[in-house]
């Protein structure tokens, strides 16, 4: 399997669960995707806000990176700073 965050290929005795929808006790039906060890440590485990539900809104994981990366800008375009001259 690869790392959702890096691309690597890990095997699945090395990898740790992340659960997109962030409830990963509920296992019914659910396909989790995985983070090697360096990505899971790297990544941040406080609450994400709106994370999730805009990750689901940009459509992740149901259309190619650059389609997704686009609508997903479109999402959080409200979110983020202005930049401002000095």
């Amino acid at each position: 399997m690869a790392c959702l965050a890096c691309g690597e290929s890990v095997e699945r005795s090395a990898a740790r669960e992340y659960d997109k929808h962030g409830n990963r006790w509920n296992r019914d039906d659910k396909r989790f995707e995985y983070l090697c060890k360096p990505c899971d440590t790297d990544r941040c485990h406080s609450p994400r806000n709106s994370l999730e539900s805009d990750l689901v809104a940009a459509g992740a994981g149901r259309q190619d990176d650059a389609a997704f990366f686009a609508a997903y800008f479109d999402v959080v375009a409200d979110d983020r700073p202005v930049a401002r001259d000095e």
